[in-house]
Order: structure tokens, then sequence, then C-alpha cells
């Protein structure tokens, strides 16, 4: 008889936490315990293309450290990330990062 232990998920970002996010709303329900876990990987990718995005920015500007500046540039010109542009409206732009 095969050997069936549960799978070990690797999640970067806590799952529990993430259930414990999710079941704040009212309307979740109960929660299966593999939901959070495809949500830890999705928030890793989602964090990965972010920053990649940001640090080719950063790149670009030939400066040597990513900024709420570059954040924003980001946020600005990629529009999967417009649903964030409310979070960087107080952010200085990079040309006005220092006056």
């Amino acid at each position: 008889m095969p050997n069936k232990k549960k799978k070990k998920y690797n999640a970067r970002f806590p799952p529990a936490r993430i259930k414990k996010i999710m079941q704040k709303d009212e309307e979740v329900g109960k929660v299966a315990a593999a939901v959070p876990v495809i949500i830890s990987r999705a928030l890793e990718l989602f964090v990965e293309s972010f920053i990649r995005k940001a640090s080719e920015i950063t790149q670009a500007r030939n400066a040597k450290t990513l900024t709420t500046s570059h954040l924003k540039q980001c946020i600005l010109t990629e529009n999967q990330f417009d649903f964030l542009k409310d979070l960087v409206a107080t952010v200085p732009e990079i040309g006005r990062a220092h006056v």
C-alpha cells in the first residue's frame, strides 16, 4: 500500500496568518487547508513581480537604493498595479524626492 502522507507545503508567507486575515471577513466561512497556501504562493509571485519591475526602474535611474519613489513610479507606469495608486499618492515623485 502506498504511503499517503500529507504533502508539506513550503510557504514563504505564513498560511495561518493568511487564513486569519481571510476569516476577518464575515462573508468568508470555512477555508480549505490548501487555500491559504495557494494565496501565499500568489502573494509571493506578486511581490516578486512588483520588486523586479521596481528594480528595473531603480537601475534605469542608475540608483543603488530602491526607494518609495521608485515603487511609486512602478505603480504609476504598470497597469497591473493600478489598485495601489492610492497608497502612494503622498510619496514624492522620483525627480522631486530630495527637494
